[in-house]
């Protein structure tokens, strides 16, 4: 994997749009004119972060219960042999937020991880048949006992 390449003003954008993102008409004008650059220029920067996968998303982060909707933790156990199709299979689902690997433990055979947003809670239900029907295999649900907030704010350093 080839390192990307980004400079200060790339820095300054990620350090800023971190927190405090502005709720205006224009935020994307906003946003630009606090760094100093055109809105063209920000939204450029923005683009090619993401295409190059400095930024893996962008967008807000909504508590989806307070709208009626839910979240859960999901797992498989995959076999090594189909683990590519089975990632290509659960991926496609649009209620799969993300998805990441991990290694099984000696006492846990699940490998694939994932997060099932949905707009109902009804929703998750739901989604698990369907990925279940797709990738042959059972879905491991894992629901929200309890909510901790972690405000992590990166610093992208040279």
């Amino acid at each position: 994997m080839r390192e990307a390449l980004i400079d200060a003003t790339d820095r300054a954008l990620i350090d800023r749009l971190q927190d405090g993102f502005p709720i205006c008409e224009r935020p994307y004008a906003a946003a630009a004119h606090a760094l100093g650059i055109s809105e063209d220029d920000l939204l450029a920067r923005l683009r090619r972060l993401l295409e190059v996968r400095v930024l893996t998303r962008f967008g807000p982060l909504f508590q989806i219960e307070r709208m009626g909707g839910s979240f859960v933790l999901a797992a498989l156990a995959v076999p090594e042999c189909d683990w590519q199709r089975q990632v290509e299979i659960v991926n496609s689902f649009p209620e799969v937020a993300h998805n990441y690997r991990r290694q099984s433990e000696r006492d846990c055979p699940f490998n694939m991880w994932f997060v099932l947003a949905t707009e109902t809670t009804a929703g998750i239900a739901s989604a698990v048949r369907r990925i279940e029907t797709a990738c042959g295999l059972p879905v491991f649900v894992f629901p929200k006992i309890r909510e901790y907030f972690v405000d992590m704010k990166l610093s992208v350093r040279t």
